[in-house]
């Protein structure tokens, strides 16, 4: 299905969530909506209390990361790998692609990550992860 959207993203849009409605992750300058955020460094801080390093290569992106992504990629519906800009999950905060070059670290994230509200939703792309606690 699709990722349910907080009333309070959606009245900011897709791409255009403000810095201040965005809480930084324990990894980088990584973003996210602060519901997911605290999600994701719990499952961070569990999968290093199990010995997996998991570490992210994307987070939150803004519109003309969205569009910039689109032109280097080409878009998914095309054969690429990018979303029509504005329509990007991560443009709301609750999408990150994760580093799955590891196989242990995809396969901790596929058994533990529903646990922290996380799943696996795009089959052609297993770094990316979607906050979807409502429906795990």
């Amino acid at each position: 299905g699709s990722l349910p959207i907080p009333d309070t993203l959606r009245a900011l849009g897709n791409g255009k969530v403000p810095p201040s409605a965005l809480t930084e992750i324990s990894q980088g300058h990584h973003r996210l909506y602060a519901p997911a955020a605290a999600s994701w460094n719990n499952l961070v801080a569990a999968a290093r209390a199990d010995g997996v390093e998991i570490r992210i290569t994307d987070s939150y992106r803004d519109y003309a990361e969205q569009v910039d992504l689109a032109e280097r990629k080409g878009l998914y519906s095309q054969g690429g790998l990018a979303a029509t800009p504005g329509t990007s999950n991560h443009g709301w905060g609750m999408a990150v692609d994760a580093d799955v070059t590891d196989a242990r670290t995809r396969e901790w994230l596929q058994i533990n990550g529903p646990r922290f509200g996380w799943i696996e939703s795009v089959p052609r792309e297993p770094w990316h992860w979607e906050f979807r606690p409502a429906q795990v």
